[in-house]
């Protein structure tokens, strides 16, 4: 007896016939079975993995007949196929130099019908220097995936026209960190991009009202773990810095601060009330600010708030 397959094989947990639980799944057979009355619950299940076994890389990389996955990352999302450089045939075998001449024809065609027009060469150049800035800020796959996203709608709504590739790029980059919470700051991206500040607010700016991006503004709070660490500062201290951040949020002291500023005159105050005392000059190279600007935020926070610092 078969039940009629009205749900998927991941939602069937319960027998139909005697509500048991006990359901044995036999991967030979194809088999869904029930161990306490015995009812064939699914059969000629699909087997969606390989047909083969490999027991190590090379074995598998031998075996297989698919290509690479899907990815964002490339402009084509990695669909189309691509004849390889290494000049040899299906055996492993180094072709002729008049075949060579042929295959070199073909791929240089192949590589120009993957990009069809003006769009898909603009993004195609956009996505090979957002892996290599993407590796040299250290930037996590999602963070890449969203920067890429966020860059090809701009490509296709044609916003990239009159502007530069680096320029858009940096901004699209600086606004998937925003949205994946993994926080960067313009001096950062900057220097990654050789792009000014100014360019990449700007273009920031562009894309967030043209695309309609919803990103909170940023919060001290996103980048006081990875400060904190880089300072070497000690736990008590990031925590300390957290309380006074904290506090200056609840008055209200953030809206419309600089966070990194108000950060590195935190990280500050929290060195020293501690004991794990950080030179201003320290704290100024490592975060990017002047240490005047640590001065007077510090002493704008420990006002207000009622901090005294004995230095």
């Amino acid at each position: 007896m078969v039940e009629n397959k009205e749900k998927t094989i991941e939602e069937i947990t319960v027998c139909p016939e005697c509500n048991g639980t006990r359901l044995i799944r036999d991967p030979y057979r194809g088999e869904i079975v029930c161990a306490d009355c015995g009812l064939v619950i699914d059969e000629e299940i699909i087997d969606y993995g390989p047909e083969w076994r490999a027991f190590d890389k090379e074995e598998r990389d031998k075996k297989a007949h698919t290509g690479s996955p899907v990815s964002l990352l490339i402009h084509d999302g990695g669909l189309t196929t691509e004849i390889s450089y290494q000049n040899k045939d299906s055996y492993g075998r180094p072709i002729s130099n008049k075949t060579r001449a042929q295959i070199y024809r073909l791929r240089k065609w192949q590589r120009r019908i993957r990009m069809r027009d003006s769009i898909e060469r603009n993004i195609a150049e956009a996505f090979s220097q957002l892996m290599r800035i993407s590796s040299l800020m250290n930037l996590p796959r999602n963070v890449r995936e969203t920067a890429a996203i966020i860059y090809k709608k701009a490509a296709e709504m044609d916003l990239i026209r009159g502007r530069t590739i680096n320029g858009m790029l940096a901004a699209a980059i600086y606004a998937a960190c925003r949205q994946c919470h993994v926080p960067r700051t313009f001096d950062e991206i900057s220097i990654a991009t050789n792009i000014s500040k100014k360019e990449i607010a700007r273009n920031y700016r562009f894309l967030a009202r043209e695309l309609k991006l919803h990103i909170l503004p940023a919060s001290p709070m996103d980048y006081l773990s990875r400060f904190g660490n880089k300072l070497k500062l000690s736990v008590e201290a990031q925590e300390k810095a957290k309380e006074i951040l904290h506090q200056a949020e609840q008055e209200r002291l953030t809206i419309g601060q600089n966070p990194i500023r108000l950060l590195a005159a935190s990280l500050y105050m929290a060195s020293v009330l501690c004991g794990d005392k950080k030179t201003q000059k320290e704290i100024a190279e490592k975060i990017g600010v002047t240490e005047v600007t640590i001065r007077n935020k510090y002493k704008q926070l420990s006002r207000k708030l009622g901090i005294d610092i004995a230095l």
